[in-house]
């Protein structure tokens, strides 16, 4: 979590702001959409909920987070705790799931999974080893819904078939200060540790019955 309170999660600044009301939440909203100027519309995304509201902030032209958007991050918390709003990301609600399908030809499966959901290829700018961009999405051969409301689905290369085991399965992405609290969960609630050789980046569990999901983390990455 950055000094500002926002935690960086599978590529995106996130904060959510506490408030008692949804006529709250929209203020709160309205106040970050006015910090943010013009830029918002290319930055800032808002979950209004009842009792908070969730902001995101993700460079959509560089398809990753930069250093604009950090700038934005300050200039948002500021306008906020100036007027007295909350911010946290201790609640629990600031998580991404993405659907990883392991393949063997990843350009065979891909069309069939991007023609059944409807979504658009993930892409990340040309300018992603421009120093303003600080964190290179790991979706460059993902799919996304163009409406941002589902989960990211991403492929990952097999080298070799593997019938006996599922080759779909979740990937849960949380502040790296959540995840072993989530992993404990997981383990107390009948789950199994399978694989932390890539901790903190991820790691890989299963339920009683072999199917697997993986806390994943902005941290431990290339």
């Amino acid at each position: 979590m950055s000094p500002l309170g926002w935690c960086l999660v599978l590529g995106a600044l996130h904060v959510e702001v506490l408030v008692p009301t949804m006529a709250d939440a929209v203020r709160a909203a309205e106040h970050a959409v006015t910090a943010a100027g013009a830029a918002a519309s290319g930055h800032l995304s808002i979950d209004v909920r009842a009792d908070r509201a969730v902001l995101r902030l993700r460079s959509r032209d560089a398809g990753t987070v930069t250093r604009r958007d950090l700038q934005l991050a300050s200039d948002i918390s500021h306008a906020l705790s100036g007027r007295g709003y909350e911010m946290t990301v201790n609640s629990g609600v600031v998580q991404a799931f993405e659907i990883a399908i392991d393949a063997l030809d990843i350009a065979a499966v891909r069309p069939f999974w991007q023609a059944i959901t409807d979504y658009v290829d993930h892409t990340v700018s040309d300018g992603v080893d421009d120093p303003d961009c600080l964190d290179a999405s790991e979706l460059h051969l993902g799919l996304v819904d163009p409406f941002g409301r589902g989960p990211a689905i991403w492929f990952q290369q097999m080298d070799a078939p593997r019938p006996q085991r599922n080759r779909i399965h979740l990937d849960i992405d949380l502040p790296h200060d959540a995840a072993q609290a989530r992993i404990d969960a997981a383990l107390a609630a009948g789950g199994t540790l399978l694989y932390d050789g890539r901790a903190p980046a991820f790691w890989v569990l299963a339920d009683p019955e072999g199917n697997e999901a993986c806390i994943c983390t902005w941290q431990g990455r290339d």
